[in-house]
């Protein structure tokens, strides 16, 4: 009897031991946790560092809160948080190319900017900082094509069947033709003024230049330096073309105000972003007649790559941390405020362009289309160094 006894309490003690190390595991594990949660520095924020092109900056600076407060926020466990600094997208390869800026994601206007760092990081470093082709690291986000936006009888008068297949040519002849408007019937309207950005300064401009030397080499792939130096009929036209462009600006969006501020006394038509056209739509009904988007023969899309660097300065939780980010921005929501409030174009195919609300059923009448023209094959970054190279020998830029 004492045996059975002397069991029973053995079993009851080893319970009370078992219940008592749970207990107090647990004890720690939630001290664990209010440490992590209260105490400052016990769970470290993980910064991620973007360097951004400024025409997605609206957008960005609505998603950045949402993507901190989302389970997206959070890499191993600690919160992230996502500190942007904006530049033009020449700046932004530019500046982590020469060390002035050490960020963990890019984001310029397009991958034209990529290839340029992807072939100069190569030929300084070895080894490059980003590779367009790498779809796990370097992401298109949002898009929007290159296009002409002008106002509607002075484009018609230049194309009266719209941009078509000579749109650059014929846009060329009356840029250089003395009579300017006059040599249309219409005197009063003194001479074509014609602009886009500065491609040394601004992602516009930059697209604007690689598709007029396409058109001229009539070609839609497969852009050569050869094309640019030893095509004397190319130098000619181009030289025709931008040396009778009398400004250039520096920022797509503020260019788009002047001509809705000003008219066609400071600008007949441009060549610029279709968001930014979306963007000032309303800004522009009723002011000088109807303002209106065309489309060139091929285009050119702007994709807003975000691209975690190659670099020493990013760590796997700072890489991991970026790509979350990234992802986030690819999500459905995202993409929809991009689409409905901002007037970009969603990567993802979830997000249909004709749904409610969509700025291509609202403004459809400005000659939006869902469909693009073909866009020409990204050149490759030597090449495109040295079109920038051509564009600032002929304007002396």
């Amino acid at each position: 009897m004492r045996l059975r006894g002397s069991k029973t309490y053995i079993m009851k003690s080893q319970r009370l031991l078992f219940v008592g190390i749970i207990a107090v595991a647990a004890l720690f594990v939630g001290g664990l946790l209010l440490v992590r949660n209260f105490v400052p520095g016990a769970n470290p924020t993980v910064t991620v560092t973007l360097l951004y092109s400024t025409e997605k900056e609206d957008w960005l600076k609505s998603m950045v809160p949402q993507f901190e407060a989302s389970s997206f926020g959070r890499v191993n466990g600690h919160p992230i948080k996502v500190e942007m600094k904006k530049l033009g997208s020449r700046e932004v390869y530019l500046s982590v190319l020469n060390g002035e800026e050490k960020p963990d994601i890019i984001s310029p206007a397009s991958m034209l900017q990529i290839a340029i760092l992807e072939d100069e990081s190569r030929k300084k470093f070895g080894t490059p900082l980003v590779t367009v082709a790498d779809r796990n690291l370097c992401k298109p986000v949002v898009s929007t094509p290159l296009v002409f936006v002008g106002w509607r009888e002075r484009v018609d008068t230049l194309w009266p069947s719209g941009p078509g297949p000579d749109a650059w040519k014929k846009l060329q002849t009356a840029m250089m033709d003395q009579r300017g408007w006059s040599a249309f019937g219409k005197p009063e309207w003194g001479y074509l003024k014609f602009s886009h950005t500065n491609p040394l300064l601004s992602n516009s401009g930059f697209q604007a230049i690689v598709l007029m030397a396409y058109d001229q080499t009539r070609k839609t792939s497969g852009l050569s330096s050869a094309d640019i130096l030893a095509n004397k009929d190319f130098q000619t036209w181009f030289q025709g073309m931008e040396g009778n462009i009398t400004q250039f600006g520096s920022s797509t969006g503020d260019m788009m105000k002047e001509m809705v501020t000003y008219g066609p006394s400071r600008f007949d038509m441009l060549a610029l972003y279709e968001s930014v056209a979306i963007e000032q739509a309303t800004n522009a009904k009723n002011r000088y007649g109807d303002l209106r988007v065309y489309y060139p023969p091929a285009t050119l899309v702007s994709d807003h790559p975000f691209c975690v660097l190659n670099a020493s300065w990013v760590n796997t939780e700072h890489r991991d941390a970026a790509i979350s980010f990234t992802n986030y921005l690819l999500g459905r929501p995202a993409q929809e405020a991009a689409l409905l409030n901002h007037g970009f174009r969603p990567t993802s195919r979830e997000v249909p362009l004709d749904q409610a609300g969509s700025p291509f059923i609202k403004f459809a009448d400005l000659g939006l289309k869902i469909g693009l023209p073909p866009e020409v094959q990204l050149p490759p970054g030597d090449v495109l160094s040295t079109l920038l190279d051509f564009w600032t020998r002929t304007t002396k830029n």
